[in-house]
Order: structure tokens, then sequence, then C-alpha cells
């Protein structure tokens, strides 16, 4: 078992070089964060490493992990992350996954489920619900960042960052996750037009957390989500935006600790 404090380890992966940080102990949690990283900083990701051993890669072109020219896609990530799981010798652990990162842990258990207990995916992306001329997903690159806060976010001044203040380092790991983010997610926008035919193929327990208030992909989006994985329950969360876990940690906590057991 591991000891508890925090360490950062590197997987060659297919020939990729993985960081991946172990957090906390306990029985192992796979948890797959965000685009923007806001999970590594989160209270709530603070209690779960109380209970929890957390195992957290760095996607390709995310943190310190490599993003050779062959990965372009969630898809291609949830092949390596799949590999990644059999190295660690993970086996009927819980995932906890975010936004891009729940994209990308829908992408792993359509694939193969064997490995995972249970599967929280939190305001995850990956899927189109309307037609080819709907906004499904808002165009977070097309907005103003002004704009953009606001749809994130119930309460705006939750989502602010002092980058002024940030290390150089920190500031260029941001740079960098925001360029592989939109190389992942720039086109098809956002979505895999496959993954919605291969939802039904998850069958370990499935809880999706929405935030009432996210204005990036809504509460419809949700449903449409939860709808398509046989047997899994949406939990809405007030007063929250695409961040539940950030803006109402405990209401998110009471239904991550009532899923997980």
């Amino acid at each position: 078992m591991h000891d508890g404090k925090e360490r950062e380890v590197r997987v060659s992966i297919s020939g990729v070089e993985i960081a991946v940080e172990r957090r906390g102990k306990g029985s192992p949690l796979l948890l797959l964060y965000g685009e923007e990283a806001l999970e590594l900083e989160a209270p709530a990701i603070e209690e779960l490493a109380q209970r929890y051993e957390l195992i957290i890669p760095s996607p390709p072109g995310f943190g310190t992990s490599e993003r050779p020219d062959w990965i372009t896609s969630p898809d291609d990530i949830a092949y390596l992350y799949l590999d990644l799981a059999e190295r660690l010798r993970l086996n009927k652990v819980a995932v906890l996954a975010f936004s891009f990162g729940g994209w990308i842990a829908a992408e792993m258990a359509t694939k193969d489920c064997s490995f995972i207990a249970k599967l929280v995916l939190v305001s995850p992306y990956g899927i189109k619900v309307g037609g080819p001329f709907d906004r499904d997903i808002q165009d977070i690159w097309l907005l103003h960042p002004d704009k953009v806060m606001g749809l994130k976010w119930f309460d705006k001044a939750k989502g602010r960052r002092d980058y002024a203040s940030m290390p150089d380092d920190k500031l260029s790991i941001i740079a960098r996750n925001n360029e592989s983010f939109a190389r992942f997610a720039w086109e098809p926008y956002m979505h895999n037009p496959k993954l919605k035919h291969r939802l039904a193929r998850i069958k370990a327990p499935t809880l999706l957390v929405w935030g009432e208030n996210d204005g990036i992909v809504t509460t419809d989006y949700g449903r449409a989500y939860q709808a398509l994985i046989p047997g899994s329950r949406l939990a809405v969360i007030a007063e929250a935006g695409h961040y539940p876990h950030i803006e109402q940690p405990e209401a998110f906590m009471r239904q991550v600790r009532g899923f997980l057991g």
C-alpha cells in the first residue's frame, strides 16, 4: 500500500512518458482531471485523499506528460490509459473523472470496463446530442473569456485565478494544457461522433454529476448522456456551474460518498 505521501512517477506506455501523481492512502481510485486541472487543488479532492490512494495521470501534452504526434484524440488517450491501468495493476477500482477527463473515462469504459468497480463522470464532454447545427456545447474558443467565465461558474468569483502572482513554471503548464486541449477537442468540436453509439457498452455502475447552472454543457446534455448509459443515475447539484465539486463541495461529496460507499 502507498504510504500516503504525494509523489509523481513517470510511466512509459507505448513509448510515451506519462506523469502519474499518487496522493493519499487507501484503496486505489483513478482520477482523471479536466482540461483546466482545477481538481488538483480542489478541497473535495483533498478529502478523497483521506480515504483513497488517488492515481492521477496527466494526459499527453498536459502537465509534464509527453505528447507524440500520433496521439490526436481522447479515443487515443483512452487506449493509452487502459494500458496504463494494466501496467499499474488497477483492478476493480473506482474511477472519478471530470469534464475532458470524463470524456476520456467514457471512451475507456466503452472499450474495457473490467477494471472499473464504479464510474463517476462529472460534467463530461464527448457526445453530440442534437442536430448538425445545434450548439450542444458552447464554443469556448469563440466567445469572450468573460462570457465563458459566466457560463462555467454560478459564482464567477470562485473561478477567478490570479495569473499575475503565479510562478512561470505553473503558467507554462497552464498554457501547455490549453494548447493540448484545443488539439484534442477542436475537430470535431468536443465530441467523438461514435461515442454515443458505444455508451451502451458501459457495464459498470455509473453516476453522472452535473451543476444545475452549467452553461457549457447544460443539464439537458447531462440527461441525454445519462440516458445512453444503461442503469446510470444523474445527480444535479444546485447553485453550481461546470465545476460542482468546487462550487458546492459538500453537496458533491455527499453524492460521491453515497455512490462509492
